[in-house]
């Protein structure tokens, strides 16, 4: 079974389905609510064990009843939290999120800033067997370890490259590849168009292979020196929630499957898809089965 270990942020999510995202200070009623595990790292690794891989997580966590939510809906998919570390005193991130008639969100997130942001740990532990390491911008520390420690066992290091970039300059610089959202190398490049700002991201990173997803548009990414594309699946959205999150798992593990980069994009691009026609976050993230028939209807 192909293993991932992810490390980063694992939160609650509130989710509030809604006409209209709101305008005025007042009362407003849910058409719809769903509480789902959330966070760049979880969602990735759940899309993981979901999609049939062996799925690992390191994160950092409030020793609270917020944390023992997150364990426990964590777990409840087949995540292997053994590297989840707890923290007395401290409090676990949660998040409230709108969602619109349109499936677009609005995010406002809690994090405890006090935790302890140290992982020298993660590099000092026996970590188990893995055959990719994938990592949020969200714990730095965390990022920039893992990606050493893939580097050092020949393994993709890959850098799940959010908004904010500059916090984790230090693990984009160690990883084997960078997978940007828009906003995201916008922030890292200064450029306003994508391609300027992959070009600008190959110019910093020469060594990795460099993408960044497009939602709907799917992803784009470069080869040699050119930039390629291949545009995402139509699809009627209900909720875009963690779609992007769901993308960078099902990329590395297909990469660590032995895919190519071009077939595990194609891989990733169904998966979110998928997700994006159900309300709930994370909680539509698909199956390995539902993504192969995906693909064979579109092939």
């Amino acid at each position: 079974m192909t293993s991932v270990l992810c490390a980063g942020v694992a939160v609650i999510d509130f989710v509030l389905s809604i006409d209209e995202m709101p305008r005025r200070a007042e009362k407003y009623r849910a058409k719809d609510a769903a509480i789902v595990g959330g966070g760049c790292a979880a969602n990735s690794a759940v899309a993981v064990a979901r999609l049939g891989g062996e799925a690992f997580l390191a994160s950092r966590l409030g020793a609270d009843a917020v944390g023992d939510m997150i364990i426990a809906d964590i777990e409840a998919e087949g995540v292997d939290c053994r590297l989840a570390r707890r923290f007395e005193g401290n409090r676990s991130s949660f998040s409230s999120i709108l969602v619109d008639r349109n499936g677009e969100r609005q995010i406002v997130n809690f994090r405890d800033e006090t935790l302890d942001r140290d992982a020298s740990w993660l590099e000092q532990a026996e970590l188990p067997d893995f055959d990719v390491a994938l990592a949020d911008t969200r714990w730095p520390e965390g990022a920039e370890a893992l990606m050493r420690v893939a580097r050092l066992r020949g393994k993709p290091a890959i850098m799940d490259v959010e908004a904010p970039v500059e916090i984790a300059m230090s693990a984009l610089k160690t990883a084997t590849h960078l997978a940007f959202s828009e906003q995201g190398l916008r922030e890292f490049s200064g450029k306003a168009d994508v391609v300027s700002g992959l070009y600008h991201a190959l110019d910093a990173a020469p060594d990795a292979f460099i993408c960044v997803t497009q939602g709907e548009d799917g992803v784009s990414w470069i080869e040699g020196s050119d930039v390629r594309h291949e545009p995402g699946f139509q699809v009627a959205v209900a909720d875009t929630l963690g779609a992007g999150d769901i993308w960078h798992g099902a990329f590395a593990l297909a990469l660590g499957e032995g895919r190519a980069e071009i077939e595990a994009m194609r891989f990733a691009n169904a998966a979110a898809a998928i997700k994006c026609t159900r309300f709930g976050g994370r909680s539509g993230a698909p199956k390995r089965a539902e993504v192969e028939e995906f693909l064979r209807e579109r092939s």
